[in-house]
């Protein structure tokens, strides 16, 4: 969880419908989240929780181009926000990826133009139900290649998820089992 610098603050209020008012908004309470266009500043790629903090692990890690994440706990859903207008090359890097990595072609969703997201106030405590797991700061100057790093994040975190959950349908009953034989034992 990281606070939004001021920064930050003027960048996503930009965003909003009435600037003025997002900001006053979040000057009287900075936990209150706010509905944001995207598309206007940003574009944002929507995926599923476990896929999201897998992907943003991979990429904080490996000291990837990141921009800002944020998670919507109660719907399980992690957004990555974007430069705006990188929707098709998004869109291809994921297919690219996928074919390469031999795998199908994970889901997400891009907001954009048209598209809202209720992003995070710039204050969160523990328990909110929006938060933000990277915030806005300072202006990154490798916009560019957020998008591709994302991508190839995204694809190879959807298919180690997608394993790991195939791996443990298959060994299930064997688990099963060597748990049932071990209780036996100490029982006895």
């Amino acid at each position: 969880m990281e606070r939004v610098t001021r920064l930050g603050i003027q960048w996503l209020s930009l965003a909003a419908d009435d600037p003025l008012a997002c900001h006053a908004a979040w000057s009287d309470n900075p936990r209150q989240p706010y509905l944001l266009a995207a598309g206007r500043i940003f574009d944002v790629v929507v995926v599923e929780e476990r896929v999201g903090l897998e992907t943003f692990d991979q990429l904080r890690r490996r000291k990837l181009p990141l921009g800002p994440v944020m998670a919507d706990w109660a719907s399980r859903q992690i957004g990555f926000f974007l430069p705006t207008r990188s929707e098709k090359k998004f869109a291809k890097l994921v297919v690219h990826e996928s074919a390469r990595n031999n795998s199908p072609v994970p889901a997400y969703r891009y907001l954009s133009h048209g598209g809202h997201v209720v992003a995070p106030g710039p204050m969160m405590l523990s328990g909110d139900r929006y938060e933000w797991l990277r915030a806005p700061g300072k202006r990154s100057k490798q916009g560019y290649l957020r998008g591709s790093a994302l991508a190839a994040m995204f694809v190879s975190a959807s298919a180690l998820l997608a394993c790991a959950d195939r791996y443990s349908e298959e060994n299930q009953p064997a688990a099963e089992e060597q748990r049932a034989g071990e209780e036996v034992t100490h029982a006895g």
